[in-house]
């Protein structure tokens, strides 16, 4: 049998082989054909080769990437696979060489523009990408605030600002049983929300063979489908489960006549492993870079002579996949064959790295509701910031045991609050979401798929109130305007609705609020770029962090001595002087990330933000543009999977001016799903390859 390339309406690509193995090779091939400038693009940024065609911008992402030794690893990691799971790794093989001989076809414009040719993937380029795309999300940015707050504030100020960071990605997904639903047979849905980019993060695809006929949702790049697919007798999905499962270490470096040595916590001096690189710049001279690594990890931060603000240290990185050479992709190939919960259970035990809440539930009853992944066990100080690499005590002590539970009321939540993954992590999201889906699921008994989609789209922003307490408190007496404006606010239903004046009135309040607690005297220290890589400046930023840690800072007993009524009744008064008629659409725009900038588009207007179940994460005090959104959103339907539903932001193509570009934008706006499809007979065959 040849393998048959098919579409269904919206472009969507359903594959079809004989084998495994030239499935994956076709999915790599048709990856390439929708979407070889992303998928190139994603192979230079994990290479740390951007800069080379897109010039100055990029060479602060090539130094991080380089320095993290993430395509290195990435080699370490495949050889790992080659040894311990030699089918997964022909299988990734095929995938790449599929890509090569797409890309070898391909006429995206992008490359003309930029005088780019497509290069040929190597075995492990799609570890490299899997690894580059989720390195930020086990915390170590964040460890670098939390580092930079303690020095500045004291230990205090670190609880105060604890939440879920500006950088980090999140998801809602839920679960129901089939005593919870018209059918009997279980749902699954759920969004995870990412940076938005243009072509999407995720790709609807099929992929078929005579071991398996899966449906889901593919990371360009990567074979299979890793986060969120349907077997027709078992569906699966993830969300972040917010796991500390990375370390930073303070390093003692020197150079001596053999090279560079690091103290460690033995208190000998011990040999690191140094190399210099080149970062090629188009238009511009060549980036030399020194390349060192101790025994805790590479550094990723400052060098033998220091950081770039003078202090005597150097930082390293110590993640799982560098210590044990493993990512975990021997757990994909056996979760496109999964049958049954007890079938994706056992592929999650192989996995490692990101640490994930998974979810699934299979024809015959069974749910699964787990945490996934490889998380060190080490000190509590280890967890919490940064510790010192000469002092005993900070080595990796083995690997916690992945945390389980059961459903409550035939219903299981997740949506990156502390809960099942509390015991692995330090900073969780807020509990807004996980609280409102769960209340809004007990309103009905039973729920059907297409009663699904108006839960992702829920606008509620229980956060306000913090905000909202504080305009109650105000003391009178208060100018006529902004007594209106008190009044319509405080009888706002809380709903970041695009259309909804109350909503924007809202959020120029709280964007004033935020800026002038961020301009106190007190976070002044904070205020300052630190000596970091612009890479995580965003994890970094006084205002980011003061918007996103808003509720607790005003509900604070005491915070620094700051008049805070004084700075609501300003915010208030000033926004109510501004007599807007705007409407939250006006200015909480969609705003995607492109790797090459081209074909303008006037985004549209979102309802929703940041700690509503419609996640789309404006940034307090700096902007109301969402970079930050559901990626995509899915219903799986256990009862029969033509029943399942998917959406995402753009469409099926990554190509301009293709159909399938941009199809699916109205829908995603909306609230509105697409079907899945599968009957064959319902498909239009492209080609055979």
């Amino acid at each position: 049998m040849t393998t048959e390339i098919y579409r269904d309406t919206w472009g969507i690509p359903h594959l079809r082989a004989d084998s495994a193995l030239a499935l994956a090779r076709a999915q790599g091939l048709v990856t390439a054909r929708d979407r070889a400038w992303q998928v190139e693009v994603e192979r230079h940024r994990a290479q740390g080769t951007t800069a080379a065609f897109l010039g100055p911008e990029a060479v602060g992402w090539d130094v991080f990437a380089r320095r993290l030794r993430l395509a290195d690893t990435a080699r370490r990691c495949y050889a790992h696979l080659e040894r311990t799971a030699p089918e997964s790794a022909r299988w990734v093989r095929a995938y790449a060489d599929g890509v090569t001989e797409g890309l070898a076809r391909t006429t995206a414009p992008e490359f003309t523009r930029t005088g780019l040719a497509p290069g040929r993937w190597e075995p492990w380029t799609p570890l490299a990408i899997w690894l580059t795309a989720h390195i930020p999300f086990a915390g170590f940015p964040s460890k670098i605030w939390r580092d930079l707050l303690g020095r500045s504030l004291g230990p205090d100020a670190v609880a105060l600002f604890a939440t879920d960071g500006p950088g980090t990605s999140g998801s809602n997904a839920w679960l129901l049983s089939g005593e919870r639903t018209v059918t009997g047979q279980a749902l699954l849905a759920g969004d995870p929300h990412r940076y938005i980019e243009d072509p999407g993060v995720y790709q609807q695809i099929r992929l078929a063979c005579d071991e398996f006929d899966v449906v889901g949702l593919a990371v360009p790049g990567v074979p299979g489908i890793a986060h969120f697919g349907h077997t027709g007798t078992v569906a699966w999905a993830v969300t972040h489960a917010m796991a500390d499962c990375q370390d930073l270490y303070r390093e003692r470096l020197r150079r001596t006549g053999a090279g560079v040595e690091a103290l460690g916590p033995d208190g000998q001096w011990h040999r690191a492993a140094t190399h210099t690189e080149t970062v090629e710049v188009a238009g511009e001279e060549p980036v030399r870079i020194e390349i060192v690594e101790t025994g805790r990890g590479p550094v990723v931060a400052g060098g033998p002579e220091g950081l770039d603000d003078g202090t005597p240290l150097a930082l390293s990185l110590r993640y799982a996949a560098r210590v044990t050479g493993d990512l975990g992709f021997a757990a994909l190939l056996p979760l496109l064959r999964s049958r049954t919960v007890a079938d994706v259970d056992h592929a999650a035990g192989l996995w490692a790295e990101p640490v994930n809440v998974l979810q699934a539930a299979d024809t015959l009853g069974g749910t699964l509701h787990r945490v996934a992944g490889r998380v060190p066990v080490r000190s509590e100080a280890n967890r919490a910031g940064i510790v010192d690499a000469w002092e005993p005590g900070h080595d990796w002590r083995g690997w916690h045991e992945m945390p389980r539970a059961g459903l409550t009321d035939g219903v299981a939540v997740m949506a990156n609050a502390r809960g099942l993954a509390g015991p692995l992590g330090v900073e969780f999201a807020p509990r807004h979401r996980a609280d409102r889906i769960a209340a809004l699921l007990s309103e009905k008994d039973t729920w059907a798929p297409a009663d699904l989609p108006a839960i992702h789209m829920d606008t509620h922003l229980a956060s306000a109130a913090a905000l909202l307490d504080r305009i109650a408190e105000l003391e009178e007496p208060l100018g006529p305007r902004a007594a209106g404006l008190r009044e319509r606010l405080l009888r706002w239903d809380r709903r970041m609705d695009a259309g909804s004046r109350d909503a924007a009135a809202y959020a120029a309040v709280r964007t004033r609020v935020v800026r002038a607690l961020a301009a106190q005297p007190v976070f002044a220290p904070l205020a300052e770029p630190p000596a970091h890589s612009e890479v995580l400046l965003p994890w970094l930023a006084l205002l980011p962090r003061v918007g996103f840690a808003l509720e607790n800072l005003l509900r604070a007993d005491d915070l620094h001595g700051i008049d805070r009524p004084a700075i609501v009744r300003r915010a208030l008064e000033d926004t109510a002087a501004e007599a807007s008629e705007a409407v939250w659409g006006d200015t909480h725009r969609l705003a995607p990330w492109r790797a090459l900038p081209g074909t303008s588009y006037d985004e549209p207007g979102l309802s929703g933000d940041h700690d509503c179940v419609l996640c789309t994460t404006a940034v307090p005090g700096v902007t109301d543009l969402a970079a930050r959104a559901p990626a995509a959103r899915f219903v799986w339907d256990l009862a029969d999977r033509e029943n399942s539903l998917w959406i995402v932001p753009f469409g099926a193509s990554g190509v301009p001016g293709s159909p399938h570009h941009r199809d699916q934008l109205p829908l995603w706006l909306a609230g509105e799903l697409a079907p899945v499809v599968t009957g064959w007979d319902r498909l239009e065959k492209e080609t055979d390859v």
